[in-house]
């Protein structure tokens, strides 16, 4: 029983990094419907942008979700006005988004092998042995405030596309582009913005997993998959549903041990996606609009 109990906090706290992963990349797709493949580098990018900061400078890593952030917001800001913006819009583009973002992750892996060579790094803190015990479980520091961390974005986001000017614009481009034309609303600087949010998260999802575990230039490959298998999972367009589907796929990962090899795990998300895509394709909560 305890083993369990142990599992189901492993579980649940996983969860957080694998939603706040995925917000970015679901975020994009479902204002712009763009595939942004550059996620992983993004991801990547944030988890050396944090471990830079710290071993240059001293900078808590959580502290350094501040700057990391906000320099990831104006690349992706500047990656959109520089690249995403000239390419057509709808199925006549969605070839060629892949193929440019993919690019674009290449360069940022390449330019990481360059700058900081192939070898794993770590963010170490003083805290980062240090452990609390929950249900008799022991709980590492590290993996409680990558939860909280998720959690206070999760409620962020819901606020900012809720109960604010920029958010209603997100949400209404989201829906019909062509009727925000009629009202007023800067699309291409609504674009923009959204870009640049959904690079926010995915940098400061990278410094997150940096705190966790290893990392190399290739970081970010197996968290871009993760993060396509949780925003299907739940619901283009859902961000509540991406929290869910985090949450389910972290667990069908965890307590797949119970059953099968850890080198297996990771396929067990795969399998899942096939499975929700050949029963209900739109998801387990249904296509939403940034709902």
């Amino acid at each position: 029983m305890q083993r369990l109990a142990e599992l189901l906090i492993a579980a649940v706290l996983l969860a957080g990094l694998y939603a706040t992963m995925a917000y970015g990349l679901g975020l994009i797709y479902g204002v712009l419907r763009v595939v942004n493949l550059a996620h992983g580098g993004l991801i990547m990018a944030g988890a050396y942008g944090g471990w830079w900061l710290h071993d240059s400078f001293g900078i808590d890593p959580y502290l350094g979700l501040l700057p990391v952030s906000a320099v990831a917001f104006l690349f992706g800001m500047g990656m959109y006005r520089a690249l995403v913006y000239r390419l057509p819009r709808g199925a006549a583009g969605g070839v060629q988004s892949l193929l440019l973002l993919f690019g674009v992750w290449l360069i940022l892996r390449n330019a990481a092998y360059l700058l900081f060579t192939g070898n794993d790094q770590t963010v170490r803190t003083s805290y980062s042995t240090r452990a609390l015990v929950l249900s008799n479980a022991s709980v590492s520091v590290n993996r409680l405030a990558v939860f909280g961390i998720a959690l206070a974005m999760l409620v962020g986001l819901h606020l900012l596309l809720r109960h604010t000017y920029v958010g209603k614009a997100i949400r209404a481009l989201a829906q019909n582009p062509d009727s925000c034309t009629l009202v007023g609303i800067p699309i291409e600087r609504i674009y923009a913005l959204t870009f640049g949010i959904g690079s926010a998260l995915a940098a400061a999802a990278g410094l997150l997993g940096a705190t966790l575990f290893p990392f190399n230039p290739s970081f970010g490959s197996a968290e871009l998959l993760k993060s396509f298998v949780v925003v299907v999972l739940g619901g283009l367009g859902s961000i509540a549903g991406t929290a869910i589907a985090a949450l389910i796929l972290a667990v069908v990962e965890v307590f797949s041990i119970l059953a099968i090899p850890s080198y297996l795990t990771a396929a067990v998300g795969f399998v899942l996606l096939v499975l929700v895509l050949v029963i209900r394709p739109g998801g387990l909560f249904g296509q939403r609009v940034l709902g």
